[in-house]
């Protein structure tokens, strides 16, 4: 009896030495796997703890390392321990770009290199990429991603806006103005400049893109004649027309091979969504790189109808189709909006054209929008406007590249319970896991017992 007994026991000795075995060999397998893969799960709202996939993709575009400097004290009393702060955000992008690397200097006790650097304020951020640099004194997924947007573009893209007739400012602040477009792109690394032909004798040769923008007085002759020359020699345009008279651009229009109906659209399905019927929902978008992956809603206020007409000259795509249960409306908006079969045209309706050509060894891009309202400051948040504008002007000047949804803002700072859930969580910790905990001790304390009995 006492051999049996000595023999189980030595069995179980060896089972349980297998056992302790098989666990280590888990534990160095599991945390083998844990250097090599990595996963996680963002529960946020509006996922706050990971980057959004327009970041990730400008991160895709940045081949080769990037340096980021932060010059931050160890310590900052109205923020804490802001160099944490600043690891813990820069660790999102460090996740997609491991060749991004993060460098601390305290301000205070190297005074001479902030001095060097140019910087101003404690936190102060510098990023670095191919001898290009970028300062940010506020840091979130929003300007982090514009600086790295503007230091993937290899050279400086230089914005030309025609003005002398009333045209809309890329710098304006009033709600005719497309302000709030300009600092957007500012943000994304262009520059720009306006430009009164009537004074100027010719458009610059170094300029990227020619903007259109709504021109309020009729153009002189010699105006409109120095814009077709413009295009004859290659230039980009983009061009935003209202459904008001065309202001001396009709040549234009017959260079580019377009017929700009009279009239503005009307397009029932705004109204169910309880907008004015003047406005135009955009969701059928033609095969472009501009609105290639596009799946966004863009909306254009008092649009007008554009129509390619056939020609050899320029290779055309409509960008945009509207209304397709609705119609041009020819008649006076303030007297009743119906559709007159005899004078109305039906929809579908284009309201936006790309057309490119070769010439002088290079593409040729023009775009015309048969709505200047969709960038101005008052309707640039609806829908995704910006990011279409963001688009057509990337496009134009050859960053197609660079045609991203723009990084969000952070929504969520804080984790908001009400008292039933509080008091939920409560329970769990205070009285379910010590019962779960208790259950378990008892459970291996049985099991052994009952193994030691004889």
């Amino acid at each position: 009896m006492t051999g049996i007994n000595h023999k189980l026991r030595q069995q179980h000795r060896i089972r349980h030495g297998v056992f302790v075995i098989l666990l280590l060999v888990l534990m160095v397998v599991l945390g083998y796997l844990a250097t090599q893969y990595r996963m996680q799960w963002d529960i946020s709202q509006n996922q706050r703890n990971s980057l959004n996939e327009a970041s990730i993709g400008i991160l895709q575009k940045l081949p080769g390392p990037v340096q980021v400097t932060a010059y931050a004290t160890e310590y900052q009393a109205e923020i804490g321990d802001i160099r944490k702060v600043i690891a813990d955000f820069i660790s999102l992008y460090q996740r997609i770009k491991p060749d991004l690397v993060l460098q601390f200097i305290d301000p205070v006790e190297q005074p001479l290199l902030a001095q060097q650097a140019n910087v101003q304020i404690n936190g102060e951020i510098v990023i670095s990429y191919r001898h290009k640099t970028e300062h940010l004194a506020v840091i979130n997924e929003q300007t982090f991603s514009n600086a790295l947007m503007r230091l993937a573009r290899l050279e400086d893209k230089l914005i030309i806006e025609l003005s002398g007739h009333g045209e809309r400012k890329l710098d304006g602040h009033a709600n005719f103005d497309l302000g709030e477009f300009g600092k957007s792109l500012q943000r994304s690394g262009f520059s720009n400049q306006s430009l009164n032909l009537a004074i100027e004798r010719d458009i610059p040769l170094n300029a990227d893109l020619l903007i259109i923008a709504s021109p309020q007085v009729d153009l002189l002759p010699g105006e409109v004649d120095k814009l077709l020359e413009y295009i004859d020699r290659g230039g980009n345009l983009l061009w935003l027309v209202d459904q008001e008279s065309l202001r001396g651009l009709l040549p234009l229009t017959e260079k580019l091979r377009l017929t700009l109906t009279p009239g503005t659209v009307v397009d029932p399905h705004a109204e169910q969504l309880k907008a004015p019927v003047t406005f135009s929902l955009g969701a059928v978008y033609g095969q472009h790189p501009i609105t290639s992956g596009f799946q966004y809603i863009t909306v254009f206020p008092y649009a007008r109808q554009i129509t390619i007409d056939d020609n050899a000259d320029w290779n055309s795509v409509s960008l945009v189709e509207v209304a397709p249960d609705g119609w041009v409306e020819t008649g006076d908006l303030n007297a009743g909006i119906a559709f007159d079969e005899a004078a109305d045209v039906p929809g579908p309706i284009s309201v936006a054209a790309a057309l490119s050509r070769n010439i002088n060894d290079r593409e040729q891009r023009v775009v015309i929008v048969g709505s200047g309202h969709f960038l101005a400051n008052t309707y640039l948040g609806n829908g995704n406007n910006l990011d279409f504008g963001i688009n057509l002007v990337n496009w134009l000047t050859g960053d197609e590249e660079m045609m991203v949804i723009q990084p969000r803002a952070t929504i969520d700072n804080n984790l908001m319970l009400n008292q039933s859930q509080l008091t939920l969580m409560a329970a769990g910790q205070m009285v379910v896991l010590p019962l779960l905990f208790l259950a378990t001790g008892i459970s291996i304390w049985w099991y052994r017992r009952r193994k030691a009995a004889p």
